[in-house]
């Protein structure tokens, strides 16, 4: 199995309808991304998360299923809404 971890930091500028529409984005690829076993998409609450606001999980069976995702054309319609409304790091792990 393999994790792919999204951790964000929503812009200043980024409006809160912005990062609605964009979490809502995210959550939708579970249904329309081919390979995705389990995905999920929310705001931080934590005190800890060392200014990161959002975080995304998703989870696939194989590595070529973790690149099918990222190559996806509505992945990368998010990843563009990413891109204007955020900075992130990503881990992607195997066990």
């Amino acid at each position: 199995m393999i994790d792919h971890l999204v951790f964000v930091v929503a812009r200043e500028d980024a409006s809160p309808e912005d990062i609605e529409d964009l979490i809502a984005s995210i959550r939708n690829l579970k249904y329309t991304v081919p390979g995705v076993v389990d995905l999920s998409a929310g705001e931080n609450f934590s005190a800890r998360s060392g200014g990161y606001t959002h975080g995304v999980f998703v989870r696939f069976e194989t590595t070529e299923d973790l690149q099918g995702y990222i190559e996806h054309p509505d992945h990368q319609a998010v990843v563009e809404k990413l891109d204007r409304l955020t900075s992130r790091i990503v881990v992607d792990y195997e066990f």
